[in-house]
């Protein structure tokens, strides 16, 4: 039997409208607390009303046991593809699965195994030039910034085997930074889009994604041209063919895919570093643990999957960090029929908001959802974990393609950066949420880094 969930009045949501647009995350939280349940709805405007969910039953509903009746909104397969291309996260139906079957098999554990040497011998090289940089007296830095740099550089040499220019590392970051802030002022404020293209905003936005688009392709391009093989990503995917046909990817294709796994590969994995460090500071008891995970672990310079593993306590680290601060905190799917999951009716057309962070957060799914405890994470207690109250990686078909890359990453990265540096929050620093596509700080995160005596 079905019933219907409160629907937040129209009067109310134009009240909240300018906290929304600012920082929707505690909106949406005080909403649940208020209604007394995991889901409600809001309207959007006019008629349209969208679901806002952080019940996992719900949610495993949507991206897993009934997919195929849900496809990504018009947000992210038109407004996110303006800027990102047509990959496999702006893409849906017969198309996307075609990609998937494609690209998949490149990302098996096996196949970047070979990848892992490159990762590593990146970090170290950062992680030698950071030395140079802050010494042993200590400096003060953005440490958001910081990660950023660092993740750059590891998904461009895993992509495309040798380190590109600063320049070209530049234009890229600059293109993935603006074009967050653009997708989120479409969607946020659909109202101020002629102000955006009267000043000339919107033009900006433009231009960085295509110096970003041509980057890329000129990398694409001289790749395709060259008779050398490299063992990387962009090799996977210029050798790979589709089954049914045998033909390869144009370059269009290519240089999309490329995007998204350049933008999705190190922006998630820096701000997951970043909330990383800042829990260890708040919490020292935990960083002494895992100092002396580091201490007791040697990780060689052509490090297998078997090293990474003996990093048990930094996974748990990381898990618990992307479950407090999730770097993907929010997605949404539209119904194409009507349905009906755990009571709820859904009708067709209507968007369903998928609040990853309210998930992570809740004291129904959780105990002590407010206290950081990476004991959540060890192989006993996660098997009690609910079905998605953590999905931090999404879930169903539709799981991240690159999990095992970011996970690899992350170990790897944290491993050498608590090895090298000690980090401290910098005094005064104001910590506060910046919900954009991913969860970043709003005012980066300054820290003091002083590089340890080995």
């Amino acid at each position: 039997m079905s019933y219907e969930v409160h629907t937040v009045s129209r009067w109310k949501t134009i009240k909240n409208i300018f906290q929304f647009l600012d920082n929707p995350i505690p909106l949406i939280n005080e909403t649940i607390k208020e209604v007394g349940h995991p889901s409600y709805r809001v309207h959007l405007g006019g008629i349209n009303r969208s679901l806002m969910t952080q019940d996992p039953q719900v949610i495993q509903h949507v991206l897993q046991k009934n997919h195929k009746n849900y496809h990504k909104s018009k947000i992210q397969t038109e407004g996110l593809a303006k800027y990102a291309g047509y990959g496999l996260i702006t893409t849906d139906g017969d198309y996307w699965l075609r990609q998937r079957r494609l690209i998949q098999p490149g990302f098996h554990k096996k196949k970047l195994q070979s990848i892992v040497a490159l990762m590593n011998d990146e970090i170290l090289k950062h992680i030698a030039h950071l030395k140079q940089t802050v010494g042993t007296a200590g400096t003060t830095v953005d440490i958001t910034r910081e990660m950023v740099n660092l993740t750059l550089k590891v998904v461009s040499r895993s992509l495309f085997s040798v380190s590109i220019t600063e320049d070209q590392l530049e234009i890229l970051s600059y293109a993935v930074m603006t074009s967050q802030v653009a997708v989120i002022k479409d969607i946020r404020q659909p109202m101020f889009k002629w102000w955006r293209k009267l000043t000339g905003e919107q033009k900006v936005y433009d231009e960085s994604v295509r110096k970003g688009r041509e980057v890329l392709l000129d990398i694409i391009e001289t790749r395709k041209a060259s008779v050398e093989k490299h063992d990387d990503l962009l090799d996977m995917l210029l050798a790979s063919r589709y089954e049914d046909t045998g033909e390869a990817m144009n370059s269009t294709q290519v240089l999309d895919e490329i995007l998204i796994i350049f933008a999705a590969g190190h922006e998630t994995t820096a701000n997951a570093l970043t909330w990383t460090l800042y829990l260890l500071d708040q919490h020292p008891d935990i960083l002494l643990r895992l100092q002396q995970e580091v201490r007791d672990t040697e990780i060689p310079d052509q490090p297998g999957y078997e090293d990474i593993a003996r990093l048990a306590y930094g996974k748990q680290v990381i898990s618990e960090s992307m479950r407090v601060y999730p770097p993907a905190w929010i997605t949404d799917r539209i119904a194409l029929q009507d349905d009906e999951v755990n009571g709820i009716k859904i009708y067709k057309g209507e968007i369903i908001g998928i609040y990853i962070y309210g998930a992570h957060h809740s004291e129904d799914l959780w105990d002590n959802p407010a206290v950081v405890d990476p004991e959540r994470f060890t192989p006993e207690r996660q098997k009690d974990i609910p079905a998605f109250a953590y999905f931090p990686f999404g879930g169903g078909p539709r799981l991240c393609i690159g999990q095992q890359f970011a996970w690899t990453e992350m170990q790897l990265a944290l491993y050498h950066l608590i090895k090298h540096f000690d980090f401290q929050l910098a005094a005064g620093q104001e910590v506060e949420l910046e919900p954009l596509i991913t969860l970043r700080p709003k005012h980066g995160m300054d820290m003091t880094i002083t590089a340890r005596d080995q």
